[in-house]
């Protein structure tokens, strides 16, 4: 891992930083609800964004957004046939899958008239490839324990690799109660200026689903409730709103703001799916982790049930994260579970998943082939007042999502388009 090669690919494309303001979002868990709640209220205030985001669900081209508007296939194709010409260059210079895309990305949103890029690190941030572009406002939303083979065994060392996105001079948002303090001295020794959830700025919940953001730069009142689900969203809707208040010179109304928060739109996160009363509820989540369990758990345990309805899950986790941990967060919020494969080098068998999870889940595990089978496997089993939970990964929500619209379970207004 290192920023050289890519740097070195940068230098022979002639590519330079961009003039328009960056933010960068990283963290464990969170950074693509901070990232949507940025690009939302951005947009909602008139101006073009370019939004790199990763993993993909469905489609790589959800990767590189320009507005609402997926990067075309030409696009990519032309961004991609720039980046193998230079790097093929002698010295060749070989590139990871990451690199490239994130390589096209600075690519296309350079040769747009764009206001503003947010950008999404894909794991850690000294090294991450989104690190290349200096940011003028570095976010990180939470440290957990996650890529440990890559950012290290603690919290405190995961934490230090995060802070690589800070640049002297430039605003530092914090976006946890819980960061563990060394995060905010590694802004401080890099001379950031800190703006921290709890401290610079906050969130006051009003009766109902109302709030107050409370910010260095004053008081937006009577806020409406973020359209992503679950409390831990209005943290991260305020996130997202300091972050933007540290630009410099962009003015952002709090009609702006509020019509961002409105109309954010994320797939997999704590997404609800009802495709009508006879039918149960479909809520896909991608938590991959055992603090991302843990707000899922808490997410089910405020959504109320139908009835005498059943929680079903349908879980499918990637060899290399700890699902044992993500069993025990979750063991007392389901009546029964379908085990799904997973496909792709990190994937692993519905069988070694359920010796992972047998030792803390004890209710009915059923092995099934991949993700697909068990949502047929579930929703045979559901009644129309169950819920049935897809999570575990994006390798999982993907092919549910799939699954779903092949049988006309989605209703359109939530399928994106693929044109």
């Amino acid at each position: 891992m290192g920023l050289e090669r890519l740097r070195a690919v940068l230098a022979r494309l002639d590519w330079r930083q961009p003039t328009v303001p960056v933010i960068t979002v990283a963290g464990t868990n969170g950074k693509g609800s901070v990232t949507a709640y940025c690009t939302s209220i951005l947009r909602a205030a008139g101006c073009r964004v370019g939004t790199f985001t990763s993993p993909h669900l469905r489609d790589y081209r959800e990767r590189i957004r320009i507005d609402d508007r997926l990067v075309t296939a030409d696009e990519l194709v032309a961004a991609f046939e720039r980046i193998d010409s230079a790097r093929l260059e002698v010295p060749e210079i070989s590139l990871t899958f990451f690199e490239y895309n994130a390589l096209a990305a600075f690519l296309i949103f350079g040769a747009e008239a764009l206001d503003a890029w947010v950008l999404e690190v894909g794991m850690g941030g000294r090294l991450d490839a989104v690190n290349a572009v200096d940011a003028t406002v570095a976010v990180v939303v939470s440290i957990g324990l996650d890529h440990q083979e890559f950012l290290g065994h603690t919290l405190e060392a995961i934490a230090i690799e995060k802070a690589g996105i800070f640049r002297r001079g430039r605003n530092a948002v914090l976006g946890s109660r819980t960061l563990p303090g060394v995060l905010a001295d590694a802004a401080r020794a890099a001379g950031a200026v800190l703006k921290r959830l709890g401290v610079e700025f906050d969130v006051t919940r009003r009766e109902g689903d109302a709030w107050d953001y409370r910010g260095s730069e004053g008081v937006l009142e009577a806020l409406p409730a973020p359209a992503l689900r679950g409390d831990a969203q209005y943290d991260n809707a305020a996130t997202a709103i300091a972050a933007i208040q540290s630009i410099a010179g962009l003015a952002v109304s709090r009609d702006a703001v509020a019509t961002g928060l409105r109309s954010v739109r994320l797939a997999g996160r704590f997404q609800i799916i009802e495709p009508g009363d006879d039918k149960p509820t479909w809520i896909l989540d991608v938590a991959h982790n055992p603090a991302a369990a843990l707000v899922l758990a808490r997410n089910l345990s405020q959504l109320p049930k139908r009835g005498r309805g059943r929680s079903l899950a349908v879980c499918g986790i990637l060899a290399d994260k700890d699902a044992t941990g993500i069993g025990f967060a979750l063991r007392d919020c389901f009546d029964a579970w379908w085990l799904a494969s997973t496909d792709g080098a990190r994937g692993t068998t519905a069988a070694v998943l359920a010796e992972r999870l047998g030792a803390v889940v004890r209710v009915p595990l059923t092995l099934t082939g991949d993700v697909q089978t068990a949502c047929a496997a579930a929703a045979e089993a559901a009644s129309a007042d169950d819920r049935v939970v897809v999570f575990g990964s994006f390798h999982t929500v993907g092919p549910a999502l799939d699954w779903l619209i092949a049988r006309g379970l989605l209703p359109a207004a939530d399928q994106p388009e693929y044109t």
